[in-house]
């Protein structure tokens, strides 16, 4: 088994998450006691928020490529980000290291074509939604992403930052969630991206007005997938 260098704590709700998932489906596949080997580095989240709100991009990247470079040297054999927001600086993460990076924009991308869904909606903070390195990866993949309007977007953010990265996961906020789902389906939208990693914790993706997409569960199985990959090619050869 391959070992999973996981950059956690943006925020840690989330990173919980990937740990439970990840460990799940390595018991799922392996049975018994089987568990994933797992390295994780949870940052302080405030300091990477600082960072975002003064546009220091730089050195966001800088600090989440030295926690990578960390990660490598501990051992491990693929890094993820866990946040879709810092993806945005994934390519000078996955350039200061040697070991893959698993990007969870392609990998969501991956998982959008398989369903034959071409214009999802995407429900995210506001950085991942309005800086387009979201969309522009999105592109490549011959995917069209849509957005809230300018209010939805604030509302979403607000639920992210405000309730849900502390903890706090309210009816009413889900209510406006689906409401702006259901406004996507009536413009067009064919699906819909829960692009934040903690939105799984206030929707489920097989309760929806469209069918949806949870980043994080995908960023998670391919994770697995990765460090199994050995063990199931083993098993082909027996």
């Amino acid at each position: 088994m391959k070992t999973i260098g996981l950059i956690g704590g943006m925020s840690f709700e989330s990173s919980l998450v990937y740990y439970r998932m990840i460990n799940e489906a390595v018991r799922n596949r392996l049975g018994g006691l089987n568990s994933a080997e797992v390295i994780l580095h949870s940052v302080d989240f405030a300091r990477i928020v600082a960072l975002q709100k003064a546009g220091r991009w730089d050195c966001a990247a800088k600090a989440l490529s030295d926690v990578a470079r960390g990660l490598e040297a501990a051992g491990a054999d693929t890094v993820l980000i866990c946040t879709n927001t810092m993806h945005l600086v994934a390519d000078a993460v996955a350039d200061a290291v040697k070991v893959p990076l698993i990007n969870i924009i392609d990998e969501t991308a991956a998982a959008l074509t398989a369903a034959g869904c071409r214009k999802p909606l995407l429900l995210a903070t506001r950085y991942t939604m309005e800086h387009g390195f979201y969309a522009e990866r999105m592109a490549r993949h011959g995917i069209e992403i849509m957005v809230p309007d300018g209010q939805g977007r604030t509302r979403t953010h607000e639920v992210i930052f405000d309730e849900l990265c502390q903890g706090q996961v309210k009816d009413s906020s889900r209510a406006d969630l689906r409401l702006l789902i259901e406004a996507a389906k009536a413009d067009g939208a064919d699906a819909v991206i829960l692009g934040c990693t903690e939105i799984c914790l206030i929707l489920d993706p097989a309760d929806l007005p469209l069918p949806g997409f949870d980043s994080t569960a995908i960023h998670a199985a391919a994770a697995v997938d990765f460090a199994l990959a050995d063990r199931q090619e083993e098993r082909r050869v027996a």
